[in-house]
């Protein structure tokens, strides 16, 4: 039986036109980014086009979301640059086999994940190191392309060497360029923020007032090739994009170095699991908006195979970009197709387009950048984080403040050892509460909490937690603090209703615990046991020894124990 995507069965002319609207605007809206990315990226302009054909068309016979808009991003370019940089020249020919070979990588491991189904790992990227790592990318990326705005040199992976090479330019800044620059800025902003409210108050439908305002940064490199051209600007000074190879892509693979694969490995990893994580994150957003689902491990080999068609294509890196998904959705794309249609203009881009983007000034470049990556700075969201728990607010500062202070990749894994260190220390010392009756019912609660009926002979101990090496001991501390508090107990009743995984080691604090608690004259049960952790006690033969019983319920519990407790309880009222 021949395989073909689900999305095409039924697929007729007013899904066509539906995808071929969509395709067109973010047609307008990639062929910028591309040229802008890649030169973020230190690579030739065309190469962010050439990751913008093969890829989207790899994904869409792979990938399992309708509408996710797949190529060169922001984040994922300033991460190519930061593990290119320090081992060749920008712009190179072995910088850009590099990025190939990157590219690869990616593809590689994304194939593998999707193979082992390790979707899962992107779950230790919380979402507070996933908040702070983007917010500081998007504030690195925007202070670095300052230098194409004042046309200065500068370099520098990090906010203060990036700050100190531009202060220090700042006499040479250079008026045209920055004249252009600056004017770039304002108008991308305006057309961000007011064109399509400016539109609709001209009677402009929404819908197309939307999508004028998606094609702003093409308009403003139309202006600007034509001023550059009818000024002679590039012979004042004014950088510009140079000679863009007019055609496709030759297809390669690139140079199988496998010292170079050694120490781009680490960062292959990286780009794979973030950019895994941004797709997903933004697919399942927009599938649930059409009541529709997406499947992690078809994402991961949907990713896989645009970046393996990005590595043969002279391409770089590329994963589902937010804002192109975003405007992808909002111009009403239906399938898949869109995206393979959104290659064939980029193809026709790269063919017709590319003499004409000689003049294009790399400042004109650098504000889309700019304009583009400021909309994903959320530094409100550390506040907000904060207030609602420190651990996760602390995990976000980190990572901001790893990746503007030390670079990407060391923040970024700055920010994830933290999440796991405070994690492991959170669950070490789990919330347990002595519960009773409540007054009336069969339900117990927290005692200092609720006016509850406790048992004299009978403690009754709730633990939040699953039990496992790093908070077993604690169980046993806490026992035993709570068995010399109380003399008159007799039996201790661990009410397991929070605890979903007991491992060897929480194993053999239980025996313990059972132990100890049997030469003090107490007797230790279990009760409320979850289905799955009694099919693994059952496989010990601690259930044989421990000496006590499990109970379903803890109202059971105490009606065998004390049932004079849990009549008193009954007769009172609430």
């Amino acid at each position: 039986m021949r395989w073909r995507p689900d999305w095409l069965r039924g697929y007729d002319r007013r899904v066509a036109g539906q995808d071929g609207l969509a395709a067109l605007i973010v047609t307008l809206m990639l062929i910028p980014q591309g040229l802008a990315y890649a030169m973020l990226a230190g690579l030739p302009p065309q190469t962010g086009l050439y990751a913008s054909i093969l890829p989207l068309l790899a994904y869409a016979a792979f990938g399992s979301s309708r509408t996710l808009a797949v190529g060169p991003v922001a984040v994922v370019s300033l991460m190519t640059a930061a593990a290119l940089a320090p081992l060749y020249a920008p712009g190179s020919a072995e910088y850009l086999g590099a990025a190939m070979l990157l590219a690869l990588l990616s593809a590689l491991l994304l194939f593998g994940m999707a193979l082992l189904r390790l979707g899962f790992l992107a779950n230790f990227l919380s979402h507070p190191v996933i908040s702070g790592f983007i917010s500081a990318s998007g504030l690195l990326i925007a202070v670095g392309q300052l230098k194409h705005i004042l046309g200065v040199p500068a370099t520098g992976q990090a906010l203060p060497e990036l700050l100190a090479a531009l202060f220090e330019g700042l006499p040479a800044t250079h008026l045209p360029t920055l004249l252009i620059g600056a004017g770039s800025l304002l108008f991308l902003w305006w057309v961000r923020a007011h064109l399509k409210s400016s539109l609709t108050g001209l009677g402009v439908a929404p819908a197309l007032a939307g999508n004028l305002a998606k094609a702003g940064p093409a308009l403003a490199i139309l202006v600007a090739v034509l001023l550059v051209g009818a000024l002679q600007l590039e012979q004042a000074g004014v950088a510009v994009v140079g000679t863009i190879p007019q055609g496709l892509p030759t297809l390669a693979l690139p140079p199988l170095d496998f010292t170079l694969m050694q120490q781009l490995l680490p960062a292959a990893a990286l780009i794979s699991l973030i950019g895994f994580v941004e797709s997903v994150s933004v697919a399942q957003t927009l599938a649930a908006k059409r009541r529709q689902r997406i499947a992690p491990d078809r994402e991961l080999l949907g990713l896989g195979a645009a970046n393996l068609a990005a590595a043969v294509s002279a391409g770089m890196p590329v994963t589902g970009g937010f804002a192109r998904s975003v405007v992808n959705f909002e111009a009403g794309a239906q399938t898949p197709m869109a995206g393979a249609l959104t290659a064939v203009g980029i193809a026709l881009g790269a063919l017709l387009l590319t003499p004409w983007l000689h003049d294009l000034p790399q400042a004109v470049l650098a504000a889309a950048i700019i304009v583009a990556v400021l909309g994903l700075v959320d530094l409100g969201a550390l506040r907000q984080t904060w207030r609602y728990s420190r651990q996760d607010g602390a995990a976000q500062a980190v990572t901001l403040a790893g990746v503007l202070l030390l670079g990407v990749e060391v923040g970024i894994l700055l920010g994830v050892g933290l999440s796991l260190l405070l994690f492991l220390w959170r669950t070490s010392r789990p919330h347990m509460a002595v519960v009773g009756q409540l007054p009336g019912s069969e339900h117990f609660r927290n005692i200092l909490r609720f006016s509850v009926v406790q048992s004299a002979s009978v403690l009754s101990l709730r633990v939040d937690e699953s039990l496992y090496f790093p908070n077993a001991r604690f169980l046993e501390e806490r026992v035993g603090e709570l068995i010399v508090a109380r003399p008159e107990v007799r039996h201790l009743v661990l009410m397991c209703s929070g605890v979903n995984l007991i491992d060897a080691s929480a194993l053999e604090s239980l025996e313990a615990i059972a132990e100890r608690l049997h030469s003090a004259g107490v007797q230790l049960h279990l009760s409320e046991v979850k289905g799955p952790v009694m099919d693994q006690l059952k496989r010990s033969d601690f259930l044989q020894r421990f000496g006590g019983e499990v109970f379903t319920s803890q109202y059971e519990a105490l009606c065998a124990l004390d049932p004079d407790s849990t009549r008193r309880a009954l007769q009172q009222t609430a």
